[in-house]
């Protein structure tokens, strides 16, 4: 007992060293749980992922090929081991032939899809920056019709995965929501996505799957990470500099673009049986004895293009990914156009949510829809055009709308809440 009493006289006498002592144990506790609840995680993932590898599959079908193209400079250089520790043990229990594709440098992507062989499914492992090399790849192929059929699985593993909020359920938890977005893939269940196809007038065409942006809020957003010092003000610092060059700040150019087209009806998953070989027949005699009809010429109905001027702070042409609707009746892009009145004060709180959500369109902007737009910049135009969070040189460009031109592996819940939300 006595030394019970000395033991609480010391720690009252040096209660500042008991204080510090007291947090870093309940903070290591804490983190140890932590680390305990991801591994029952990846656990219980491999253990679902090993059911599928367990299957039966006759002598005559094939192992399904999977090939992964993984950015390893993804999240500041952990994507590599989150790959490793969350998703790789998931994707080799479940029985797929998969082959991973590390990319070294920018752009690598890009080339290695062109040289990419049969592949049943494709996974990208990284972020926005990823996505937008790899689907830009994919459709620069030569035999793009047949390789844009194949479904496309997304690990989110960068700083910023815009798409994996559409796939896939929110999660807090990096390790769960990495293990979620691989068990979506072997489960197989898929959505269709629309691309942008963006084209300029040097290179090949761009594509994207988010959107593109251009104004002041997307140069003040690529300047927040020189204010890191700043901590949680860096992003308000950012845009308040911005707005000591010059106010207010104006981006004109000129607009043309056509507006929605009706969706045409979806192609059946399953292709008719071939018939018999009397219908066939008979077929083929009726047309080679039935008199040829006259071909009627069909008018050609001009394009409604509209033209207009515009004067904004921030212009953005977005998808509908973020906010997909499967029974919609047209195919459509998102254009908004902000109005360049507001106030230094107004612009500094709005280039907060900007961070959280880029494509944001604010009350009082000018929203369009359309399926293709010409987007003419004047020559001395500086800055630079974001697409899909990547940076490149601000120039006159065309944007198409390709619709439903993708396949992306997704979670059955969040499709099943997107059609329920489009039957209300």
């Amino acid at each position: 007992m006595a030394r019970v009493v000395k033991m609480f006289h010391t720690l009252r006498n040096h209660w500042k060293k008991t204080t510090v002592g007291a947090c870093l144990l309940v903070w290591g506790g804490n983190w140890l749980y932590g680390k305990h609840c991801d591994n029952l995680l990846r656990r219980a993932a491999c253990q679902e992922a090993q059911v599928f590898g367990n299957q039966i599959i006759p002598s005559s079908v094939q192992i399904k090929k999977a090939t992964v193209f993984l950015n390893p400079a993804a999240c500041k250089g952990k994507a590599r081991n989150l790959f490793e520790k969350n998703a790789a043990p998931i994707l080799h229990l479940s029985g797929l032939d998969v082959t991973v594709v590390k990319t070294d440098y920018e752009g690598q992507a890009k080339k290695l899809l062109e040289l990419m062989e049969n592949t049943d499914m494709i996974i990208i492992a990284g972020g926005d920056g990823t996505v937008q090399e790899v689907i830009t790849g994919l459709l620069r192929r030569a035999d793009e019709a047949a390789f844009s059929k194949i479904a496309i699985g997304f690990i989110p593993l960068g700083k910023t995965s815009t798409l994996s909020h559409t796939l896939y359920p929110e999660s807090a938890n990096q390790v769960q929501h990495i293990t979620d977005a691989t068990l979506s893939i072997l489960r197989g269940e898929t959505i269709p996505l629309d691309v942008l196809q963006i084209k300029g007038s040097k290179d090949q065409p761009v594509f994207a799957v988010t959107g593109l942006r251009w104004g002041s809020y997307r140069d003040a957003g690529a300047k927040v990470s020189k204010y890191w010092y700043l901590g949680p003000l860096k992003i308000k610092a950012a845009h308040f500099f911005n707005t000591l060059k010059e106010w207010p700040q104006k981006h004109s150019a000129s607009l043309t673009y056509l507006g929605p087209t009706p969706r045409p009806p979806e192609e059946p998953e399953q292709k008719t049986p071939r018939p018999p070989l009397y219908i066939r027949l008979y077929k083929r005699l009726a047309l080679y004895w039935a008199p040829v009809p006259k071909e009627t010429p069909k008018e050609v109905t001009p394009e409604a293009w509209q033209k207009m001027q515009l004067s904004t702070i921030e212009f953005s042409v977005t998808t509908q990914n973020s906010h997909l609707d499967l029974k919609r009746t047209e195919d459509f892009m998102n254009i908004c156009i902000e109005p360049d009145t507001i106030s230094k004060g107004e612009y500094i709180k709005r280039g907060s949510q900007k961070m959280q959500d880029p494509h944001l369109c604010p009350e009082g902007s000018h929203c369009l829809q359309a399926s293709r737009c010409i987007l003419q910049l004047p020559e001395d135009t500086e800055g630079s055009l974001a697409i899909d969070s990547e940076e490149y040189e601000a120039m006159p460009v065309e944007v198409k709308l390709l619709p439903r031109k993708l396949q992306f592996f997704c979670s059955a819940r969040k499709k099943e809440q997107m059609l329920q939300s489009a039957s209300e």
